[in-house]
């Protein structure tokens, strides 16, 4: 199946190229059947594909990459015309070959000049090609067998198979020292677990596998290496750290945040690509207690420091968005709101009494509020009110009028919430006198946005799902 190139805007908008050094490559491709094209010259940052040059296939079907700075080692793409597929190429040392390519025969050959990278590249990519075959084919078999005998035997050449691509990893790690591929290989590692540590049977011996996994995780790969942040495998490799190894705490993030920016701050490709990373994965929290760590890699990395690849639009989305964070981190107390009810009264929320309040920020036009905001109430009606639970409904005026937010409150019977109005001209009031609207102070960027806080009203939750609100209350109420 053919992969097209992907882009991330945030990336693509917001982060310039890195610069060059000025020595210079040239990339001579004979790329059949095509003719009076363009292709592309683009390359890995992670899981995007920046393209960085275009040529134009003459009528031989020749076309050159040429520019006066050199190349940052990775794993390359040569784009198809208008972008429809890519073959991969490795660039490092060697800034000057030639190739050869046809559609026909891409998959089995590709044939490389002054480039002993890639013909190594390109036999180690052959011989997975191959065992990959083979494997899928063991697999299929497996399935439609009729007898534990056949199974066992599948297994056994499977296990087979493994071993051998481990081997042959092994063999080009061990020949090819300093090589592109061999630093790619050493990212692909994972530590080996035997004994006790690879089937543990007590609950001492899980902790202990999952101690020596971690403190191996790394062993085998260079942050210094900036060649591997132009592939795809190290940040496959961060995600599954932090996704299923890191403890999910803001501490321990966080101290994995620094090991790791200060062992690669000796690359600059390699502490642009973390800090990108990081900045990309914490923007927009996944989990609660993500906050404080997009507020930490804000202060510590970006406030006071400037970073010739980072663009004023990026430096601005990266500032704002930590200053909507900083009045709203879990733990701390929430800020006041103030607003009229429907009778114009000002109602503030920190006169709310019991020992939860309830932040909820909707919109009488939003279609999912109308659908979530009655079935909370049932919730409340039925269970939370009796646990000393209230309900502070801040409606935002967008499409709609305040007959809207008073029809819905009458029509749904949300008469046990103390209702206020946020209006347009409410907003614009704070902003125009340089004071936070309500909307930047809770990081509202969606309805329903839902807060929970104790009676001291410190955030104890926040961006709140219907289905989240009840397990969170219910762990609250018995501590």
């Amino acid at each position: 199946m053919k992969r097209i190139f992907l882009f991330s805007a945030f990336l693509v908008l917001l982060f310039s190229s890195a610069a060059q050094t000025d020595v210079g490559y040239e990339i001579k491709v004979t790329f059949k059947p095509f003719k009076n094209q363009y292709i592309y010259l683009g390359h890995y940052f992670g899981k995007t594909y920046p393209i960085i040059d275009s040529a134009l296939l003459n009528e031989k079907s020749e076309a050159i990459f040429k520019g006066d700075g050199n190349l940052n080692g990775g794993i390359y793409l040569i784009g198809y015309p208008k972008k429809t597929g890519f073959f991969e190429v490795l660039v490092d040392k060697q800034q000057r070959f030639s190739i050869t390519a046809d559609t026909a025969t891409i998959g089995s050959s590709i044939k490389f000049e002054n480039s002993s990278d890639n013909v190594l590249f390109n036999h180690y990519q052959q011989f997975m090609t191959g065992k990959g075959k083979e494997i899928n084919k063991l697999k299929d078999s497996y399935k439609t067998s009729t007898s534990k005998k056949d199974s066992a035997a599948i297994r056994e050449k499977l296990i087979k198979l493994d071993e051998d691509i481990a081997a042959f990893r092994n063999d080009i790690i061990k020949n090819y020292p300093g090589n592109i591929l061999t630093a790619l290989l050493m990212t692909m590692k994972e530590p080996a677990l035997t004994g006790r540590l690879k089937n543990p049977k007590t609950k001492e011996d899980s902790l202990a596998s999952w101690q020596y996994y971690k403190d191996h995780f790394w062993d085998d790969v260079s942050f210094y290496d900036g060649r591997i942040a132009y592939t795809t495998f190290f940040e496959e490799k961060l995600d599954k750290y932090f996704n299923q190894i890191v403890v999910p705490h803001p501490d321990s993030v966080i101290k994995e945040l620094d090991w790791m920016l200060g062992t690669a701050s000796i690359n600059s490709e390699m502490t642009r690509f973390l800090l990108i990373k990081f900045v990309n994965r914490y923007l927009n929290q996944k989990y609660m207690w993500e906050d404080a760590v997009f507020l930490y890699l804000f202060e510590k990395y970006f406030a006071q420091k400037e970073h010739s690849w980072l663009t004023a639009a990026g430096k601005k989305v990266i500032t704002d968005r930590a200053y909507s964070l900083m009045a709203n981190i879990m733990g701390t107390p929430a800020s006041d709101i103030e607003l009229p009810d429907s009778t114009g009264a000002m109602k503030s929320m920190f006169a709310e009494k019991g020992n939860f309040t309830m932040v909820i920020f909707w919109d009488p036009t939003c279609g999912h509020c109308k659908e979530v905001l009655p079935q909370i109430d049932s919730v409340y009606r039925e269970k939370w009110k009796a646990d000393s639970v209230n309900i502070y409904a801040v409606s935002k005026e967008t499409d709609g009028t305040k007959k809207d937010w008073l029809n819905f409150i009458n029509e749904k019977k949300l008469t046990d919430w103390t209702h206020v109005y946020y209006s347009k001209a409410a907003d614009k009031a704070r902003t125009d006198n340089n004071i936070p609207g309500y909307s930047q102070l809770y990081d509202v960027l969606s309805f329903p946005t839902i807060y929970l806080l104790d009676k001291d009203k410190r955030i104890i939750a926040k961006k709140l799902a219907l289905e989240q609100i009840d397990d969170v209350l219910q762990l609250k109420l018995k501590k």
